[in-house]
């Protein structure tokens, strides 16, 4: 029987059983990295992350259209926050 470790019980899973560990889309997890990333103001890692969450949501159609539309939002947003700390001064007017 081939089988997988559960890392949080130690119960031994197979693999013909759907594992449900993963509650969160990849795509929300590198936006969630991204900005920890800002916040330590670790600019070049969270430019990187920009690039492969783009590659993520610009690949294959998310769910569904509000799906997709909210998430390509969000990698603006991103974006956005990331310009206005590469440009701290161009937020005062």
């Amino acid at each position: 029987m081939i089988a997988e470790i559960d890392e949080e019980g130690g119960r031994v899973i197979p693999f013909n059983k759907p594992l449900t560990r993963y509650t969160r889309r990849l795509s929300d997890k590198i936006l969630i990295a991204f900005h920890q990333a800002c916040d330590q103001r670790d600019l070049e890692v969270a430019a990187e992350l920009l690039k492969i969450l783009e590659t993520i949501l610009t690949r294959r159609p998310a769910g569904g259209e509000k799906d997709r539309r909210r998430s390509i939002e969000g990698l603006v947003a991103a974006y956005e926050r990331l310009w206005y700390l590469r440009h701290p001064d161009a937020g005062q007017g």
